[in-house]
């Protein structure tokens, strides 16, 4: 990412100090967080809570449970956000948050304890004004509940806004769990608008089979585009005629994997990316598209549904080949999108009807990549330079104008 933010910086022609501001984040917290577990032991868990940008206005970024989480990581996960929040326009700043455990170890209580421990731990610095955390790995809506829960417990008042990604009856939003994957769609079809190709004719590889890629790839299908492969961590499946995509959800949400599944030809991971489509849709990690195989990927278009899917240095051979690539900060911005207008929900105390939120995030959407399209077009760069000077040059706007206060 930090040599993306430099191009688009140069084509900016941003100072020294300006780059400076922009890539330090506002506020950076590391916590202990001392539990007791079910077994009567104690053990110390570390967090972290990275604010990157206040200037659009208060921070806005997911709380990942991983045995991985490390700083650096949750620094870069924050100025993702900024850029990402930027980009389709929303008044939010980046974030981003991480406890070091394996949550596959811990019981549910030990996760509520974890949980409550960490959210009273960076009390201080969240808060609807403030920063405004939401579900990532190994997080959901009821972690979202109990930080929400917790945070309420302390200053004697129900903020159901001080979190997105909650349960509808705390205060969530109608179309949040599908809004990542309908954003992913949106932008593969206005991708293709640009391209001259249409729906019917056009096949599609899914990475992935989760909340943003089982959900982009059923909204795709819908659509009239024929999905020939889906994957999950244990495996990928592929039908050359094209997937029933309601079975194999059906399938998944009854077994939990795709193993077993039989009206499809059964693969090892390895490959699917490489297997010949118009559009590729990397839906599930990072570092999936790298130098080792990006001259073995054959799509048309790759659409990013999961954060930083292709690295630095295949980005560039994809650009030089002539590959559209539509990037994670745009495709895969239908979530947070979809977190704001809960935000705004919960302010206003006030919900609105799925219609009414589909029909918002696909406007935000549109016109998103449409300003995006006619950036690239307008400093003859791809749709990711693109998407980065436009998220930048927002943010040093109203750096500009607010000034610094001294």
């Amino acid at each position: 990412m930090a040599e993306r933010f430099e191009a688009a910086a140069d084509h900016l022609g941003l100072d020294p100090g300006v780059r400076d501001v922009l890539r330090t984040p506002d506020r950076e917290l590391t916590v202990a967080i001392p539990i007791s577990m079910d077994d009567g032991s104690l053990r110390v868990f570390k967090g972290y809570r990275v604010q990157h940008n206040f200037l659009r206005g208060p921070c806005k970024g997911g709380i990942r449970f991983a045995p991985d989480v490390h700083l650096d990581e949750v620094r870069a996960l924050a100025a993702w956000m900024t850029w990402k929040c930027s980009v389709v326009g929303i008044p939010f700043g980046g974030a981003k948050g991480g406890v070091v455990c394996n949550p596959r170890e811990l019981s549910i209580s030990e996760l509520e304890r974890i949980t409550r421990r960490y959210t009273t731990s960076i009390m201080d610095i969240l808060g609807p004004d403030r920063d405004v955390p939401a579900p990532d790995m190994n997080t959901n809506e009821q972690t979202m509940a109990w930080i929400m829960d917790t945070y309420s417990m302390h200053h004697r008042r129900t903020s159901t806004a001080v979190v997105t990604g909650k349960p509808l009856n705390l205060g969530g939003s109608r179309g949040r769990p599908e809004a990542t994957g309908r954003g992913v769609m949106i932008s593969c079809r206005e991708a293709l608008k640009t391209l001259g190709m249409r729906p019917e004719d056009t096949s599609v590889v899914v990475q992935g089979s989760g909340n943003v890629g089982g959900i982009g790839a059923l909204l795709l299908h819908r659509e009239g585009y024929k999905v020939l492969s889906l994957s999950d961590i244990y495996g990928s499946i592929y039908n050359e005629d094209g997937l029933d995509i309601p079975a194999v959800l059906a399938w998944i949400q009854k077994h939990r994997r795709l193993d077993g599944y039989e009206e499809a030809e059964h693969l090892p991971n390895e490959g699917q990316l490489e297997i010949e489509c118009d559009v590729l849709v990397p839906a599930a990690t990072e570092n999936q598209i790298t130098s080792e195989n990006v001259d073995r990927i054959k799509a048309r278009v790759i659409v990013e549904g999961a954060n930083g899917p292709t690295t630095a240095a295949a980005d560039k051979v994809l650009e030089d080949r002539g590959v559209v690539v539509v990037p994670d900060i745009l495709a895969n911005a239908g979530g947070v999108t979809v977190s704001y207008f809960e935000w705004v929900q919960d302010r206003m105390g006030y919900f609105w009807t799925e219609e009414i939120v589909n029909s918002r995030l696909e406007q935000t959407m549109v016109n998103s990549f449409e300003e995006v399209h006619t950036t690239a077009k307008k400093y003859d760069v791809s749709l990711r330079s693109a998407a980065y000077i436009l998220a930048i040059d927002r943010v040093v706007s109203v750096y500009r104008m607010r000034g610094i206060f001294a």
